[in-house]
């Protein structure tokens, strides 16, 4: 099966994870160059082939050097840009991208927003249209505070209509306790047609009930990683805690909760232990109570684009074709983009 060819949809990818190697290499000659970075070749930091970064490795690697080498509008412009590129290369039809509003020299939080959702716009304009449409989630990392968490959940409100279409919680699962983030979130919930994903039980750490418990009280549409789960939270995703507004769909059916399941990160990092065949993937692509959209998280880092995490699952878990088309459509139904998208969605993707 040419699985870059399946039109794919991606839901789990943070923008300055995605940027590639060679993509941080550009950006660093031309800095380099201008006199701009004293920073080492990103090829140098990131060698070739290396996609093994656990946790410890993991963060660093943007707070001391991604961050500092995207630190300018023409940086952040261009490496959006060919981010989208990139996904759409793969095959990829639609895609929410997410980022941690920052400020940066000459730009407010507002105006790097501004800038990412001008570099969309820019690219869904280019004739022919390209197949690829975008939109952006804003997230709020866990090392924040309430006021800052608060601010994004505001700038998700000022540029719904630009295409913010919901907000995430990331970050360190080790930064401490989630649950002053909670009257952010319920803020979140008052913006009509802003959805709700949250970084989920990632690390044994933030996989505790009381987290967990705390965080599904949120309403959340989708959870990502989804990987220490004790058995009891399992039976409340599978059966919806949420209230009757949150869980209720079109014509009256519970909406199933997505979970944005990413293998390559999982094993390169060592989230899990045992290997591809090991992912957790396997006991929940059957739960016909959930919506699993493969994802790649950060694909800069770990080096799997899309078309390859649907080669592993067909690989390790005997998925035929038309198994893999079912999984890649499905996704369709928990996307924060509105029912138009949807619709164009569904005359795109593979049904066998």
């Amino acid at each position: 099966m040419d699985f870059r060819a399946l039109p794919k949809i991606e839901l789990h990818a943070h923008l300055s994870g995605s940027i590639s190697r060679q993509c941080l290499h550009e950006v660093w000659l031309r800095k380099k160059e201008a006199g701009e970075t004293d920073l080492e070749d990103p090829l140098m930091v990131m060698p070739e082939g290396k996609h093994d970064y656990d946790l410890k490795a993991f963060f660093p690697l943007f707070s001391s050097y991604i961050y500092h080498l995207i630190s300018c509008p023409w940086s952040l412009s261009h490496t959006t840009t060919r981010v989208l590129e990139d996904f759409a290369s793969d095959g990829v039809v639609y895609l929410e991208l997410r980022t941690t509003p920052r400020s940066l020299p000459g730009l407010s939080k507002a105006e790097y927003v501004q800038t990412i959702l001008d570099a969309i716009s820019s690219y869904h304009s280019r004739s022919p249209p390209p197949p690829l449409r975008a939109k952006l989630i804003l997230s709020v990392d866990r090392r924040n505070s309430l006021p800052e968490a608060l601010e994004a959940v505001s700038l998700a409100r000022t540029f719904q209509s630009a295409g913010v279409v919901g907000v995430d919680l990331c970050g360190d699962p080790a930064a401490g306790p989630i649950d002053k983030f909670r009257p952010a979130f319920d803020q979140v919930k008052k913006i009509p047609g802003t959805g709700v994903t949250l970084h989920f039980a990632e690390t044994a750490c933030s996989g505790t009930g009381k987290e967990l418990m705390e965080l599904l009280s949120w309403k959340p549409e989708r959870i990502g990683h989804v990987i220490h789960v004790p058995r009891n939270i399992r039976g409340q995703i599978i059966n919806g805690f949420a209230s009757e507004e949150a869980v209720k769909g079109d014509e009256g059916r519970k909406k199933k909760m997505g979970l944005e399941l990413c293998l390559s990160c999982n094993v390169h990092a060592g989230m899990i232990s045992g290997g591809f065949e090991a992912h957790h993937f396997g006991e929940w692509w059957k739960v016909e109570e959930t919506i699993i959209a493969l994802s790649t998280d950060d694909v800069g880092v770990f080096g799997s684009p899309l078309s390859n995490e649907y080669a592993l699952v067909a690989e390790h878990f005997r998925l035929d074709r038309t198994e893999i088309c079912a999984l890649a459509r499905g996704a369709i139904e928990v996307i924060f983009g509105g029912e138009e998208e949807k619709e164009r969605l569904r005359g795109i993707m593979w049904t066998e």
